[in-house]
This record gives C-alpha cells, structure tokens and sequence, in this order.
C-alpha cells in the first residue's frame, strides 16, 4: 500500500481524556508497578486484537495489579468507562480496515526502543498478549511468531536472548518497524479476528438441451 492510499491513523481516545487517564494512572491511588498510559493503550490495543474475548475483571486486576484506589464509584466507572471504550474503538477502527493512531511520534531517534514511549506502549501490548499467552499461538504458532515478532522486538522485553539480541541491534530495521505499527496492528487485527473467505460453491454446468445430438 502506497502512502498516497494508506488510510490516515485515527485516535482512539480525545487528547482530553489520555489526559484525564494520565493523570490517574500517575497518581498514587494507581500501584507503582502498574502500567503508564502509554503502557495501557497497547494492553487494550491487544486486547482488541485478541482471537479470546478475556472478562473485564481479569483484564482490569492485570492493568492496574489489582483495585486501584477509586475516589468513588463514578471515578471509577469514569476510568474504567475510558479504558473499555478506548478498546472498544479499537475494535471499530481495525473492523473497518482502518490504522489506530498511537500516541507517540513514530521515530526512535538515536534511543533504544524501551528508551522510550514506544518501548513502552509495546511493553504493555505483550502483557496484553501474556495475558492469554496460549489463544495467540494455539492455531499457528509460527505465523503467531512472525506477526508479533516486531511488538516483542520493541518491547525491549526479550534483549536478554540471543536470537532477539541481534535483531535488536539493526537500528534501521528498528526505525522500519516503528513506522509501521499500526499497519502491523491491523495485520494482527485481520489474521486473528477476520476469517479468510470461505470460497462458494461453485455451481454445476447444465448441459445445454439437445448440445450432445449436434445440431439439426
């Protein structure tokens, strides 16, 4: 796809309100070992993704380690109201065949990946994934590896083996696959969550009347 034909990015979420969402999960009602932001926009972005639906309970608990220390109760439905519906649009954006805008400049500059808010956002799309590791690589684990392969390479989560070390350090594949995020998002999104066409039947030839007697 060209760039003249790539659709434009869209957000899933009003800056006001990543603010408002800034704001709490850096607040200390949130456990300091909890996801930024950042971090929680590529958890909910995979679990937009996701072949398994996992229960908002379940995903909420991983999100913040636990209950975060809501004010009240319409604090917490305002919080959690954002993070289901920043999934949500998530889902509705990819489903039309569009790209999720991410919030971070796609460029890497002279840092390493988990250096920086890309590092980051792509830490917390894993954690999204180690949350139902065996659903992504149960049906094809090899196509599973390759399609997530650059989340896991940004996500500076694996430098530690050899195979991810190298590959990590080829900056201008790096830079690659930054720029490409969110087409390998919605490469996910189809492989996982969109069913190859089943091919119709096709129907029978009739023989025309009277084909096989030649003609009169």
């Amino acid at each position: 796809m060209s760039d003249a034909e790539a659709p434009l990015p869209q957000p899933l979420l009003e800056d006001e309100e990543l603010d408002l969402l800034d704001d709490f999960f850096d607040s200390d009602r949130v456990d300091a070992d909890a996801l930024d932001v950042i971090g929680a926009h590529g958890f909910l972005v995979a679990l937009a993704v996701a072949p398994s639906d996992i229960p908002p309970a379940a995903w909420v608990a991983e999100l913040f380690h636990g209950e975060p220390a809501f004010t009240d109760d319409a604090e917490r439905e305002a919080i959690l109201g954002l993070l289901e519906r920043l999934r949500r649009n998530a889902i509705e954006v990819l489903e039309a065949g569009g790209l999720p805008e991410l919030p971070f400049e796609l460029e890497l500059g002279d840092n390493a990946p988990e250096e920086t808010p890309i590092g980051d956002w792509c830490a917390g799309f894993m954690e999204g994934v180690f949350l139902d590791e065996a659903a992504w690589f149960s049906d094809d684990e090899e196509a599973a590896a390759t399609l997530l392969l650059p989340f896991m390479l940004l996500s500076g989560l694996f430098d530690d083996e050899p195979d991810m070390a190298e590959l990590a350090d080829d900056t201008t594949r790096l830079e690659d696959l930054v720029t490409q995020l969110p087409e390998l998002v919605l490469d996910l999104y189809l492989h996982y969550r969109v069913p190859p066409e089943t091919p119709k039947p096709k129907p029978r030839r009739k023989q025309p009347a009277g084909r096989s007697k030649g003609r009169r």
